[in-house]
């Protein structure tokens, strides 16, 4: 789709308005010059036919004076003047009629009016004529066009700021709150729009500030007597109550390694400790950390899959498939299969009743309640979306399957 800017669709708009105005007064020139001619032809044929009048006896001396009194167009008498006139003007219309012919002149930049009657001949020059003036209505052009130009520039200018609003914004959502800065400058709605998000971006800069705060002070505190229990159940003598403890222990460790996985995904501080990794010791680690025994999991690799991913993150990822897939299938047993593309977890058991998107959503149920979903695919979803990937699911004879997919994107070289 092409790219759509206030600032393009601006700048359309003030050249289009420009070009629409330059074309009005191209045709205005024209219209009035028209008239402009046309007027003089009305004035020179009434000169012309008064004086065919007066030359053919006609009319006396009185009508052709009052006839021709507003009128400015004195007889050339000097011969020389009248024969060098004549032989070098050039004609612009001559017309003829019973009375005699008539002819208007261009010569120095002034029209003269040529009338014969017989052998009578009369040379007027006119006075009062002027070449028609473009210069006027160039100058009106110039001021609108200046007018206009300056409203664009104030309007730009006006609007500028947006721009920075943008930039500001695109950090915002890039997750970058330290680098958002305050662009408003001024009272006008965009400023005031700045200083509004600024002050929202500040105030959510604060609440996630206050949640890191608290969640690494609630891990820091459960780590410690965590510790403690795991060393004493050690210390104490072999029993399964000791096995059962020591289980414990490593479930809540597990818990609290989550919950800082959870913390750092959904704070958006993006991936930082991405290194390239094989597909083999990312399983390895996540069963160790679901703490399962290994033939509950079936494993076909293609060749050695090596990917750019952050290991503790991603092995959780693999662990909550794991977790799950033992969980709900109906054999305890989860598959993994790893290609170049995509890697699948495919378990036995029923069709899931919703879309994968209804699953992905924190603390989301089945119609058993007593088992959720909790954390685990909404963990899972995360990690891959911060990683560049899709979570897919599908469900083919009789096996639930879920799916890494765009696995290439994520290929070490």
């Amino acid at each position: 789709m092409p790219r759509s800017s206030i600032f393009i669709t601006i700048t359309f708009i003030f050249g289009l308005a420009l070009v629409s105005i330059f074309l009005a007064f191209l045709w205005l020139m024209g219209f009035d010059k028209q008239n402009y001619t046309r007027e003089l032809n009305n004035k020179y044929s009434n000169v012309a036919r008064t004086n065919l009048l007066y030359m053919g006896g006609i009319i006396n001396k009185a009508q052709y004076d009052r006839q021709l009194s507003n009128i400015d167009m004195p007889e050339i008498t000097a011969k020389n003047e009248k024969e060098e006139i004549l032989k070098n003007a050039a004609v612009l219309e001559e017309i003829s009629s019973d009375l005699g012919s008539s002819a208007i002149l261009l010569y120095d930049k002034h029209h003269y009016l040529k009338i014969e009657h017989l052998d009578e001949l009369k040379l007027l020059m006119d006075k009062e004529f002027q070449p028609y003036r473009y210069e006027v209505i160039k100058a009106v052009f110039a001021v609108v066009a200046v007018i206009l130009l300056a409203a664009y520039i104030f309007v730009i200018y006006k609007i500028k700021p947006l721009r920075k609003l943008k930039r500001q914004i695109v950090k915002f959502a890039n997750g970058e709150l330290d680098g958002v800065q305050n662009v408003g400058n001024g009272k006008d709605e965009i400023s005031e729009v700045s200083e509004a998000f600024y002050g929202a971006v500040c105030q959510i800069k604060a609440l996630n500030d206050s949640r890191h705060l608290f969640l690494r002070n609630i891990m820091h505190e459960l780590k410690t007597p965590i510790t403690k229990g795991l060393i004493a159940a050690q210390m104490i003598e072999k029993s399964k109550n000791q096995e059962r403890l020591i289980s414990v222990f490593h479930k809540l460790e597990n818990l609290i390694n989550e919950l800082a996985a959870i913390e750092q995904i959904t704070s958006k501080i993006g991936l930082t400790n991405k290194t390239p990794c094989l597909m083999r010791d990312l399983i390895d680690e996540a069963i160790d950390i679901a703490m399962i025994e290994k033939e509950h999991v079936g494993i076909s690799e293609l060749d050695e899959v090596r990917v750019m991913v952050d290991f503790k993150l991603f092995s959780v990822a693999i662990k909550n498939m794991i977790d799950n897939g033992i969980k709900y299938s109906t054999d305890k047993h989860v598959n993994i299969m790893v290609s170049k593309d995509h890697m699948k977890f495919i378990t036995q058991g029923e069709k899931l009743k919703n879309d994968l998107d209804f699953y992905i959503q924190p603390f989301i149920k089945g119609e058993d309640a007593q088992k959720s979903f909790g954390l685990g695919l909404y963990i899972v979803s995360n990690i891959l979306e911060a990683h560049g990937l899709k979570f897919g699911y599908e469900y083919k004879n009789g096996m639930n399957v879920f799916i890494f997919e765009n696995l290439q994107d994520i290929i070490a070289a």
